[in-house]
């Protein structure tokens, strides 16, 4: 069996395969589904300093081989979270990574600082990419100067393992990439959503009550697969691939692009195994190829 452990900075994981922000709760939700410990991480829902109530409906919405999303960062803020999910996230024997979001710079600070003080809690995921929120989200995201900003004062807040989400909304995501680097992030996933939307032709109007919105699932893979291969030859911090993920190929093309690990997202809510199929996917993979660990198949392209 080959070995699927992988490093992300000081973070080791069991395996590359994590769950994206926003596609799997608090983890918690799907253990009637699965045992959550398999997986490589889990990347808990978007969390802020305060609560949010989200955007008002419709704020999702199928498309052509995929989905779009306007849910709007909807979470009771980092004080429930601590006393309430983190109490029983702690004992459950894989890593719990929490993206945090914000709308200022200080806010984003504080909430990773709040977050810093839990043990069981490894790594955050910052996010810097929503498309979904009036102030702050992909604001940062999309310019090199305030995404450097939002991680420098973060960096300056949080000691553990910090990765940062980047948006796909801009002309060079390697830019972006490596102003993060050059302030302290310890890696970078990639894609966020792509903005996009939706018309009701009968009603003749968007269906979003956003207008815009996040598109994900299959459709955006092709992109966020060149995205991934880009960034990865650009920075030397690992990078982590996701968008349109579906199944365990697709993972594989991630690594060889460049990705030292995965998150699953969209397929999350059409299977609820799909992670646990894809880490035994990879791993047949490997054997089939007689490769003797996932390392050896990372950037091969």
């Amino acid at each position: 069996m080959a070995d699927l452990r992988v490093k992300i900075s000081n973070l080791e994981l069991k395996n590359p395969v994590l769950t994206a922000s926003g596609t799997f709760g608090y983890g918690l939700e799907f253990q009637d589904f699965i045992d959550i410990s398999l997986l490589g991480g889990i990347i808990v829902k978007g969390t802020t300093l305060h609560p949010r109530q989200g955007n008002p409906p419709e704020r999702m919405v199928q498309t052509a081989a995929g989905m779009l999303n306007a849910v709007g960062l909807q979470n009771r803020g980092v004080e429930y979270f601590i006393n309430n999910i983190y109490p029983e996230i702690k004992k459950i024997d894989t890593h719990f990574i929490v993206n945090v979001s914000g709308s200022t710079i200080e806010e984003y600070a504080v909430c990773a600082q709040k977050i810093n003080d839990l043990g069981k809690i490894p790594a955050i995921e910052l996010n810097i990419s929503c498309p979904n929120v009036k102030q702050g989200g992909m604001t940062f995201g999309t310019s090199c100067k305030q995404a450097a900003e939002v991680v420098r004062a973060v960096r300056a807040k949080y000691d553990k393992t910090l990765i940062v989400k980047l948006s796909p909304n801009v002309t060079d995501i390697t830019e972006i990439a490596k102003a993060v680097e050059g302030e302290g992030a310890d890696a970078v996933s990639l894609i966020n959503t792509f903005l996009a939307m939706s018309i009701d032709a009968e009603k003749r109007k968007p269906i979003l009550s956003t207008i815009t919105g996040g598109l994900s699932g299959a459709c955006i893979k092709p992109i966020a697969l060149r995205m991934v291969w880009q960034t990865a030859k650009a920075v030397k911090v690992p990078v982590i691939g996701l968008g349109g993920i579906m199944c365990a190929q697709d993972a594989v093309e991630f690594l060889l692009a460049g990705a030292t690990a995965v998150q699953t997202g969209t397929a999350n809510f059409i299977d609820p195994q799909i992670s646990v199929k894809i880490i035994d996917g990879i791993a047949q993979y490997l054997d089939n190829n007689n490769f003797t660990s996932v390392m050896d198949i990372v950037g091969i392209i």
